[in-house]
């Protein structure tokens, strides 16, 4: 049997684990704050948008906010706020 029929597994290692969206809204908020941005304009800008035009490429903040859906980023926010306000 050549080996191009044979199927190939990929596997992803522990060390590729997922950033929390707790960890990427800290790392695009210190992104922006270098960058001289409001960093509440830009992010609430960016997840009421979804354009990503509000978020700096700076430090590879773009791409890591677009790893999780808007929806996930609002609910840590939430929980967030409400966790402090209890």
């Amino acid at each position: 049997m050549d080996s191009m029929d044979k199927t190939v597994k990929f596997n992803v290692t522990g060390d590729e684990q997922e950033a929390s969206s707790e960890e990427i809204l800290l790392a695009v908020y210190e992104a922006l704050k270098q960058k001289d941005y409001n960093p509440i304009n830009q992010i609430v800008g960016y997840l009421l948008s979804g354009d990503p035009a509000y978020i700096p490429r700076h430090n590879n903040a773009r791409s890591l906010v677009r790893k999780k859906e808007r929806d996930e980023l609002i609910e840590e926010l939430v929980r967030y706020y409400l966790a402090g306000h209890r």
